[in-house]
């Protein structure tokens, strides 16, 4: 069986990625959560990942270590990890990349925790810009593929790499659309996602640098975890 090794569930948005996918498609696998350390968990985490970071995906001999290379990894046993047609498979691949590779400032300022709402002290020129784009992205993918998914009528990659962004809104209460914000409620409802969060609010695990990040941008306001 398929192991897949993540972080704190309460931290790690890149762990939530592929954990969701696979979750959402009914693609077996066995979870293996290692939690973050104060300071560095790379010495640990280099005992199965060759980075030293989370995700990580063992199939017997094969690892594969970034979760953009799991997702393919998957789509190749599991058809339905990325849309059947052509152009949206195309669009859901540049969608889940970008937010692979960018939305920086959405990210740095508003890090990843499922159990806390925090009141931001400003949104910033560099965060309303990404709020911007996302605003506009996924427009584009509704509008395009016609709902209720980012790619059209199924959850897919894409998906499930905008899965973190949805955490982020509500727990920063950043606003973006009504259509927008109904698909973030979509993909919060999704039982897999309320697992992830649920679990994640009742980790005893408490990382320091984590939660130093959200006093550097905000008031804590409700701090909902065990």
């Amino acid at each position: 069986m398929l192991k897949l090794y993540i972080g704190n569930k309460n931290y790690s948005s890149w762990s939530l990625r592929p954990w969701l996918l696979a979750k959402q498609l009914d693609i077996p696998f066995e979870e293996k959560l290692v939690p973050f350390d104060d300071g560095s968990s790379w010495s640990k985490f280099r005992t199965f990942s060759p980075t030293g970071l989370v995700p990580c995906l063992e199939d017997g001999d094969v690892t594969v270590w970034e979760s953009l290379a799991i997702t393919e990894y998957l789509y190749e046993s599991s058809p339905g990890v990325w849309p059947e047609d052509r152009e949206a498979r195309a669009w859901a691949r540049c969608a889940a990349a970008e937010m692979h590779a960018g939305f920086l400032s959405l990210r740095n300022q508003c890090s990843m925790n499922c159990g806390v709402t925090v009141r931001l002290h400003e949104i910033d020129a560099k965060l309303q810009k990404d709020l911007d784009r996302l605003e506009e992205l996924w427009q584009q993918g509704l509008k395009r593929f016609g709902g209720p998914y980012l790619a059209g009528e199924a959850f897919t990659a894409v998906d499930a790499f905008f899965a973190p962004v949805v955490i982020r809104l509500r727990g920063y209460g950043l606003a973006l659309s009504e259509s927008s914000m109904d698909y973030a409620e979509r993909i919060l409802s999704l039982p897999a996602m309320q697992q992830w969060i649920d679990e994640g609010t009742r980790e005893p695990w408490r990382e320091a640098g984590h939660d130093d990040e959200l006093l550097q941008v905000g008031t804590i306001v409700e701090d909902r975890r065990s």
